[in-house]
């Protein structure tokens, strides 16, 4: 294992440390760093929060700030943060309007966080939860309900804060969320595996030759192992299990996600672009916002996801507004 690192059971506290050093603007609770917050709240706003494991870097905690996310519990790499994370977090960002729980449909996170929201209730804070349900290749349709929340869980993030900052109430601003949740479709796909510090080794074996269409962001198993094709083959195999969910006829206007998981050269995300909107174009979409970059990783994982939110005129300006956050600037389109 070659990895810039001291002790790795040290390793996401001072991940943790870099970064409120780095940015004032965000700060932890009390004196548990993994709990972490804006450092302004907004008054009277809804507030946002999320969590999940670390190793992920901008998810979950880099969408923290403005028309963004208020709050995230932070847990180990590839872990839930606790509960009592979740509720310190909550009790920190509620301004007197509820607050929303928007995180991952992952076993942990959802025991943890439902007996967050559970305490916070009993201490006269409401909440509400979305969860982030967007990979197509964790299962099939009809049974939407046990996909993953992989890197398509931005879409709802950026609906939900913008929403959260035009003052809308909590139902509103859950409903919104969900809205965006339900009409994202994501598909990923790794050329290698990562090490978990702690661990030391590889999360999984893959051939020099290989890729893995369908794996999620901790390693689960994908959908098909096969020979690396060509980009513009393996991008057309990947957008063909979106296609099969989302139809341009009526609704034409999409957002689009190109995501790095972590060890992907920004050049190629860009061939992936390319081949992903001539796709979307023959396929009659067209293409209002476009992002890419890192926004779920897998710690140094070679790989990508694609992901393809389906606009409508309530979700266009929300994820049109423009937001600031340590890891995350967006211009208001």
């Amino acid at each position: 294992m070659k990895k810039f690192l001291n002790n790795p059971e040290d390793f996401v506290d001072e991940m943790l440390e870099g970064i409120y050093l780095a940015h004032p603007e965000v700060t932890h609770v009390g004196d548990d760093l993994r709990c972490f917050v804006r450092t302004n709240p907004v008054p009277g706003k809804v507030g946002l929060v999320t969590g999940g494991g670390s190793g992920h870097l901008p998810l979950f905690l880099g969408f923290v700030g403005e028309n963004m996310l208020d709050g995230a519990g932070v847990g180990g790499v590839f872990q839930s943060p606790s509960s009592e994370q979740v509720l310190d977090v909550t009790r920190h960002v509620d301004q007197g309007a509820g607050v929303l729980y928007l995180y991952g449909n992952y076993s942990g996170d959802l025991m943890n966080f439902d007996m967050a929201g559970e305490l916070a209730d009993l201490e006269g804070i409401r909440t509400m939860t979305v969860l982030g349900r967007d990979d197509v290749a964790s299962s099939v349709v009809g049974e939407e309900h046990k996909r993953r929340g992989v890197a398509g869980i931005f879409f709802a993030y950026k609906a939900a804060g913008a929403a959260a900052a035009a003052m809308k109430p909590l139902d509103e601003v859950a409903r919104l969320a969900e809205k965006a949740s339900a009409r994202t479709r994501t598909i990923g796909v790794a050329l290698s595996p990562c090490i978990v510090p702690e661990v030391g080794r590889p999360s999984f074996q893959i051939g020099a030759d290989e890729m893995e269409i369908g794996m999620g962001i901790h390693g689960e198993p994908g959908i098909t192992r096969k020979t690396l094709t060509p980009a513009n083959e393996m991008v057309d195999e990947m957008m063909a299990r979106i296609l099969a969910e989302q139809s341009y006829e009526t609704e034409k206007d999409v957002a689009v996600l190109i995501n790095g998981l972590g060890a992907t050269p920004l050049e190629e995300l860009y061939v992936i672009y390319r081949r992903t909107a001539q796709v979307l174009d023959q396929a009659g979409a067209r293409i209002r916002h476009v992002f890419i970059g890192e926004f779920a990783t897998s710690m140094e994982m070679a790989g990508a996801s694609i992901s393809v939110l389906q606009l409508d005129d309530e979700l266009q300006p929300l994820i049109a507004m423009g937001a600031n956050t340590p890891f995350f600037k967006h211009i208001a389109q």
